[in-house]
């Protein structure tokens, strides 16, 4: 079937808003819902913009009856760590909660078909690498957990209920695309590219690199990173897909992965600026290494990616933090 509405929940964030683009550009009509609390108006690329919370059910059903979507996007979530140990009642609630209004609203309404971005957290520390989807699933965050609590509800309502599902497992979502406005803007900042690089520009003080003892090449993490309009190719690519196969899961991912201190190395390079971290204890819960392995997503769905060369995502992180300095206005 081919799609031409869709529905964004959480398209007013950072990867939301690049896949809004990316269907926009692709010539669907999008809708964003967004409750703003993590996401900017500004970074809005859409026809239409509902501005609700999944959590109220009742509000849901009725902008779910308002409308038939062709497939609905679901990119909305609490999604740091660190944070997710310290406040669990907070990720279930936001992630696990708002996921099954979502499912039911669309049970009650009749979509069918949901394309879930879900994570490598699932996974835990790996077993073998690359990570490929038949991996043991054992997250050791309470985030990770959720997002795989998420993935085995839609199991059951697509054997229950027929909702078909894609279930698309990000490894380290990067880059931008400054020359349409967008860029990366997590208040806190916790993902390195934007660390390093604002750190580079003089928007930051203090730049940390967490743990310098692992079993890799230079004794940093090591991570697999993809760029941002790779995933939104994804995505599309996965919503076609479900035409002919209901429940699907993918990694995403590079199968390549950098250490820290060489995405530090590839900001110093291309902005000529004299970097020099600090380095601080692991943080618990950090794998030594996170690879995907990405065949099946290249072979099932005739994907490659193709804007995630590190030096690139850098140039276009440093483009953007020079355009806008501030981030997105609050």
């Amino acid at each position: 079937m081919k799609i031409s509405r869709v529905l964004v929940i959480g398209g007013a964030g950072y990867v939301g808003s690049h896949f809004c683009l990316f269907a926009t550009k692709n010539g669907l009509d999008v809708t964003v819902m967004d409750n703003l609390s993590k996401g900017y108006r500004s970074a809005l690329r859409c026809s239409e913009f509902i501005q609700a919370d999944l959590l109220d059910y009742d509000n849901v059903l009725m902008r779910f009856s308002e409308h038939k979507y062709d497939a609905i996007f679901h990119f909305a979530a609490n999604c740091l760590v660190g944070e997710s140990v310290l406040d669990p009642a907070a990720y279930y609630r936001n992630n696990v909660i708002s996921a099954y209004n979502m499912l039911e609203a669309m049970k009650a309404t009749g979509h069918d078909k949901v394309i879930f971005s879900s994570t490598c957290a699932v996974y835990g520390y790996p077993k073998k690498l690359p990570l490929c989807e038949d991996h043991p699933k054992e997250p050791i965050s309470p985030y990770g957990r959720t997002k795989l609590a998420i993935e085995w509800m839609l199991e059951d309502y697509n054997k229950a209920y027929g909702i078909k599902s894609a279930r698309l497992r990000y490894f380290n979502a990067a880059g931008c695309e400054p020359d349409f406005g967008l860029g990366e803007d997590h208040r806190p900042e916790t993902h390195l590219v934007p660390n390093v690089v604002r750190f580079a520009l003089k928007l930051s003080d203090e730049l940390t690199i967490f743990g310098n003892d692992y079993p890799t090449r230079d004794g940093t993490c090591i991570r697999d990173y993809i760029h941002v309009m790779d995933l939104a190719d994804a995505h599309l690519k996965a919503c076609a897909r479900l035409d002919t196969v209901p429940l699907i899961r993918f990694n995403l991912g590079t199968g390549a992965g950098f250490t820290n201190l060489e995405v530090v190395d590839s900001v110093k390079r291309i902005s000529g600026v004299n970097i020099v971290p600090k380095f601080g204890p692991r943080r618990p819960g950090d794998p030594a290494e996170l690879v995907a392995d990405a065949s099946a997503a290249q072979r099932d769905l005739n994907w490659k990616p193709t804007r995630s060369d590190l030096d690139s995502i850098v140039k276009e992180v440093i483009k953007w933090f020079s355009t806008c300095p501030q981030g997105y206005p609050s």
